[in-house]
């Protein structure tokens, strides 16, 4: 399902419905008894029909030419440790994925590659196997290829594909690994990257007490939370883009996010930035007056996508603050407020293009108590965090040794 190039929203129509198994779509008796008042709601009864109702998340898809086995997940985990899948052999998928820090990174921008920073925030790991495609500006269509182009990136992994084959050539455990699991005499760069997505499919978190109480388990919410899902689904409106069993249409959406003020502040940022624009294949007038971050025209090129960036999904992200693409939201708390100002900070500051801003975004009017029900909900999204014992890295090894470099000698 990965590999498949319709329109996100498809894809998304299409994701929902193979998760759905098992949702209800219409609120429980329990639900309509704890609900308060809400005042009136944004979204009539017939325009929430419009949206994939919020569903328990079903198994993960996998690529039918990847698909994950105890063994090549096994060896995954071990590369996604692993520093020396890098540049360096300092920095690896775990230096921005920590599972401590919700197998992402808790900054605003995520760490970089040694004498760089990054310049979005870190993304979870955990459920991604679910999205049809990775990355805020969804520039990656697979886990396999998201996997590659972290490794190889700039101002993230910065890998060059022949030294880190060449280090993994040199582990006698790697070798042997990548033999039994996918019949390499050496390890190949492109089973890498298959070997860690099939890891990452691994990752799945369905057991949140909404997956519960939408399985009909309905003391698993709280009459806070069932308040707010009400308002979730009606007066907050978040149900329009937060929808399906991702609680994510898979689209793009400028929501007037302003661009962090680090970029004003932090040299090593701005340098980043620049670069960005550079290799992003920015316009020189866009280069010279960029002031945020483009999110999606970087890959359309059209000006009615400045600014817009993939819907997350709200699963697991209890445990992956700070929010938004360039991480300026540090709370649940201030994710709501955001909305409930319509978009805007608490300088009234919103996003350099204004005038793409979805008009979905608009002040909502809640009060105290409806926005702590929304958080509330809000936290439902996740379970427990996934925690993992770190993998001890196998060692590396003379191809051969002395005696047998000298029987070759001799053989000659």
């Amino acid at each position: 399902m990965r590999k498949m190039k319709f329109a996100p929203t498809l894809v998304a129509a299409a994701v929902s419905t193979v998760l759905l198994a098992g949702c209800n779509a219409q609120a429980s008796k329990q639900e309509a008894a704890t609900m308060a008042p809400v005042g009136k709601a944004m979204l009539a009864k017939s325009e929430q029909a419009a949206f994939a109702p919020l569903a328990p998340l079903g198994p993960p898809p996998q690529a039918a030419d990847n698909l994950t086995t105890p063994d090549k997940a096994e060896l995954g985990k071990l590369l996604f440790f692993d520093p020396r899948v890098g540049g360096d052999a300092s920095t690896g998928c775990s230096t921005c994925h920590e599972p401590e820090q919700g197998w992402a990174w808790a900054e605003d921008f995520s760490r970089g590659y040694p004498g760089t920073v990054h310049w979005r925030n870190s993304q979870t790991i955990i459920n991604s196997a679910y999205y049809p495609r990775l990355f805020w500006a969804g520039s990656a269509s697979s886990l396999e290829k998201q996997a590659k182009s972290a490794a190889t990136g700039g101002v993230a992994g910065n890998g060059e594909s022949d030294i880190m084959e060449a280090r993994l050539a040199l582990i006698p455990e790697y070798r042997k690994r990548f033999k039994d699991v996918f019949g390499d005499e050496w390890p190949l760069i492109e089973n890498v990257w298959r070997a860690i997505a099939a890891y990452e499919t691994t990752l799945v978190q369905r057991d949140t007490p909404l997956d519960k109480y939408l399985q009909g388990d309905k003391a698993a919410l709280s009459a806070e939370q069932v308040r707010g899902k009400a308002l979730f689904e009606g007066k907050a409106g978040c149900i329009q883009c937060h929808n399906g069993a991702m609680a994510s249409d898979m689209d793009y959406h400028n929501i007037g996010v302003p661009a962090n003020k680090r970029w004003e502040e932090d040299g090593l940022a701005q340098i980043t930035f620049r670069y960005e624009q550079y290799a992003k294949g920015q316009t020189e007038e866009g280069y010279r007056t960029a002031k945020s971050d483009w999110g999606f025209y970087y890959r359309s090129k059209n000006k009615w996508d400045k600014g817009k960036f993939r819907t997350p999904s709200l699963r697991y992200t209890a445990h992956t603050a700070p929010y938004m693409h360039n991480g300026i939201l540090y709370t649940l708390e201030d994710v709501v407020e955001f909305y409930n100002r319509g978009g805007f900070d608490e300088e009234g500051r919103t996003t350099q293009f204004a005038e793409n801003k979805s008009k979905l975004i608009k002040p909502l009017g809640l009060t105290d108590q409806e926005k702590a029900d929304l958080v509330a909900f809000l936290e439902s999204f996740s379970g427990d965090p996934i925690t993992t014992e770190k993998p001890a890295l196998p060692e590396y090894a003379p191809l051969f040794t002395r005696a047998e470099l000298e029987a070759a000698q001799e053989a000659k």
